[in-house]
Formats: C-alpha cells, sequence, structure tokens
C-alpha cells in the first residue's frame, strides 16, 4: 500500500505541475463564463430583432388580420404590381413579400398566397402566417355553418387543463422535462471527465512505455499497483481542477452579472415559457409569475442530497471502469495513433448513454429502454442520473432498480479491473508490434 501511494502522489504532482495543467486551470473559467455572457448578449440581440414582412393584399379579405407584433411588423403595398412589389421589398431590405392575389373566396385567396423570401423562411414566421391564414379560414367556415363571429370568438377561447398531484398542490407542465435535464447535465459532466482523464491515463502510459521507464518502474511495483496509482493520482488532478474551475467560474460569473448587470434568467425564462406554459393560440398563462414561483419550488424539491451523492457512487465507479480500460489501451500499444481502433468502442457506450438516454427518458422515464440503459453498467452512470431528478419511490426510480444499478456497476467495475489488469501487465512489456483484438484476448489468458 505505501508503493501504491507513492504512485498516486507521483500522478498527482506529474499532473497539477504541468504547465498545460496550470494555464487549462486558470484560462477554463474564464471562457466558459465568457461563453455564458456571450450567449446572453447574443440572445438578447437575437430576441431584439424585428423582422419586416411587406403585404400586398390584392383582395377584399384579410384587411386587418396582419398585426405587428414585438418580432414581427408589416408595411402595406398598394396599388403596385407583384413584380413591383417584389422589387421594393428586396431594396428596402424587408424579410419577405407575402402576396394574396385578387379571388372571389376566401378559400382561393388563402390557396393562391405566396411568400416570397430570400432564402428558405424562418419557421416560426411561416407558422405565425399560416396561424393567422387558419383562424381566418376557420372562421368563416364556421359562418358558413351558422355560426357567428361572437360564437366563434367563444369556441376559440383558449383552454389550459389544470394540473395537480392526488395531494392537491399544483403542478406545472415540463418540469419532468428540466428535472431530465438536469440529470443529463450531470451525466454529460461524467462523460466529459472520462473522456479527458481517461485520455490523460491512457497517454501517460504510452510516454512511459516509449520512454523504456516502465521497465524500471515495474521491477519494483506490480503493474496492477501501477495501473491503479495512475488512475487515482489522474483522477485526484482531475477533481481538484473542476474545483477550482466550479468555484472561480462561480464567483467570476458573480460579478460579471454584479458589474454588468446582465440578465442571465432571461434565457431560460424565455425558453421555459415558450416551451411549457404557451396555450394553443400562442397566449401566456395569465398568472406567469406564479408558474415560475412553481417551477422554482420544484426544483428546490429535487432530491439534490440524493442527485450529488448518487453522482459521487456513479462517477468513481465509472471512471474507474473506463479508465482501467484506457490504461490497458495504452499498454497495449506503441503511440497514440495505434490507439484510434481501440478507443471508439470505448466511447461508443458513452455516446449511447447521453443521447439514447435523452430520447428515452424524455418519452418514458419507466420505459424498457430507459429502464435498461440505467441497469447496464457501462451506460448506467449516465441514464441513472437522467431518472433520479424524480427520485426513488413511487412515481421516480424504483429502490431495486438503484440497488441492483450500482451492484451491476460494482460487479463490472471488478470484472474489468481484473481483466484490463491483465492486458496491462502483458502489454506494457510488448513493443514494435501493433496488437490486434485476438492478441488481446490471448493476453487475458496469460
Amino acid at each position: 500500500m505505501d508503493k501504491l501511494g507513492l504512485i498516486i502522489k507521483r500522478e498527482y504532482l506529474a499532473k497539477v505541475r504541468n504547465k498545460s495543467f496550470i494555464i487549462m486551470t486558470i484560462l477554463s473559467p474564464i471562457l466558459i463564463v465568457g461563453m455564458i455572457v456571450l450567449i446572453a448578449y447574443l440572445t438578447k440581440i437575437n430576441d431584439s430583432e424585428k423582422r419586416v414582412i411587406s403585404v400586398l393584399n390584392e383582395s377584399q379579405f384579410f384587411k386587418t388580420e396582419f398585426k405587428a407584433t414585438e418580432s414581427m411588423s408589416y408595411v402595406l403595398f398598394e396599388n403596385i404590381s407583384l413584380q413591383e412589389a417584389k422589387d421594393s421589398t428586396s431594396s428596402l431590405g424587408y424579410y419577405g413579400l407575402l402576396h394574396l392575389p385578387n379571388k372571389s373566396q376566401i378559400e382561393g385567396v388563402a390557396n393562391a398566397s405566396y411568400l416570397y423570401t430570400k432564402d428558405n423562411p424562418n419557421t416560426n414566421i411561416t407558422q405565425r402566417l399560416e396561424g393567422v391564414f387558419q383562424k381566418k379560414l376557420r372562421q368563416k367556415r364556421l359562418v358558413d355553418l351558422g355560426v357567428s363571429v361572437e360564437q366563434f370568438s367563444a369556441v376559440e377561447e383558449p383552454f389550459e387543463i389544470n394540473l395537480a398531484t392526488f395531494e392537491g398542490a399544483k403542478s406545472v407542465k415540463g418540469i419532468n422535462e428540466i428535472k431530465v435535464w438536469i440529470g443529463g447535465l450531470f451525466g454529460y459532466a461524467i462523460m466529459m471527465f472520462i473522456i479527458i482523464y481517461g485520455t490523460f491515463v491512457m497517454r501517460s502510459v504510452i510516454e512511459e512505455k516509449t520512454s523504456r521507464i516502465i521497465e524500471v518502474i515495474i521491477s519494483s511495483v506490480k503493474p496492477f499497483q501501477l495501473m491503479l496509482g495512475k488512475i487515482i493520482g489522474t483522477s485526484l488532478a482531475g477533481i481538484t481542477q473542476f474545483v477550482i474551475w466550479i468555484i472561480s467560474a462561480s464567483l467570476l460569473l458573480f460579478l460579471v452579472v454584479l458589474f454588468l448587470d446582465i440578465d442571465l434568467g432571461a434565457m431560460a425564462t424565455e425558453n421555459t415559457m415558450t416551451r411549457g406554459n404557451m396555450n394553443a393560440v400562442g397566449q401566456f398563462p395569465a398568472s406567469p409569475d406564479s408558474d415560475m414561483m412553481l417551477y422554482a419550488m420544484e426544483i428546490m424539491n429535487i432530491p439534490w442530497a440524493l442527485l450529488i451523492s448518487s453522482f459521487l457512487i456513479y462517477f468513481i465507479l465509472g471512471y474507474f471502469i473506463y479508465s482501467s480500460i484506457y490504461a490497458s489501451i495504452g499498454a497495449a500499444v506503441d503511440n497514440e495513433t495505434d490507439t484510434q481502433q481501440f478507443v471508439f468502442p470505448v466511447i461508443l457506450p458513452l455516446m449511447l448513454g447521453i443521447y439514447v438516454g435523452f430520447f428515452s427518458v424524455f418519452g418514458n422515464p419507466h420505459g424498457p429502454v430507459a429502464v435498461g440503459f440505467s441497469l447496464f453498467p457501462l451506460t448506467s452512470p449516465i441514464v441513472m442520473l437522467m431518472r433520479l431528478p424524480g427520485g426513488i419511490g413511487e412515481g421516480g426510480v424504483p429502490l431495486w432498480q438503484f440497488i441492483l444499478s450500482i451492484v451491476l456497476l460494482i460487479m463490472a467495475f471488478l470484472a474489468i479491473v481484473w481483466l484490463a489488469a491483465k492486458i496491462y501487465r502483458v502489454g506494457i512489456l510488448m513493443y514494435g508490434k501493433r496488437p490486434t483484438y485476438r492478441e488481446l484476448f490471448k493476453w487475458l489468458r496469460y
């Protein structure tokens, strides 16, 4: 154990004293905060952009339907030809031209209307214009059936279903998606940590192998101790860097928001309200402030202690599994170029965990795909964290699934570390030949 401690200390100090490590530790929080501020600034600029649509209405319909909004305005053309309207729209730099031809029936006008733009139009623009036509056509069809304009207005009154728990507490739409995103961020952090610092372990092994230092080191320590020491030492260096990033980035972001008066919550608020609270005709509920309070309360009620403790468990076990594989790959090859054929199969389960996890957990967090990927050891550190914000027990992850996931992860960790150590023991002394998967399987029998 003393030798293992020395190896861990050596690997840790070698990483934290590296110039690139120090530079990235200092620059990364600045870059992260700068990116957040830039996104907030660009979002503000993007929201302030107002598109202008010129309208050439040659019909007797749709005279007052096109009304300006915060993001769109209309300019009416009269007594000019279609070509003149196109030329004027283009020369004035307007977004597009909406042409309504002269027809005797409103149905004919709508079917013959065209939106002319320089390039393919924005989907939001076309949806809003289509909404105007659709509402007017629906009104005309109902009037033809004997429904008055007042009755149509009553029919068009927006409806939003009331949501509540069995205990009577009011709930809001979209909170489950928000919880999945929160869990997904934890899972994504695990994936990035595994890829970045697992690669560090692999490169460290390759460097020592190519410089023949490894032959001297294993004369005094066992290969398994050396591999485990590299994994733990590198992980401690990574955790040190992450802690510095979190503290410094949080402090820097607070100072930037305080002194520059940047509203970072505007993006999240607008996105949440647009996705979760917009009703069928594009109007917001009457009390967005109360809904935002409910969102805040729901987020506060997430079992953060469970989520953070589970994150640490899945992070440690998942990192040890994948870094053991990375270490065995580094021991099996002579240079980093030869690692490409082995690295992609290692990254593939992580990518599946992210993408399949989002699609399955969003749709049905208790479905067979979500449950299967949250139990499979190579993807459970990511997918299970997407399910855990809902808690454990009724309405959340069943307790047996949570326990089984950790048990399978521990068993996989012991098995993979044992197999990786066998490859590591043989590979570190192999030179001059590019290994194949067949040879790696042979090494497992040594």
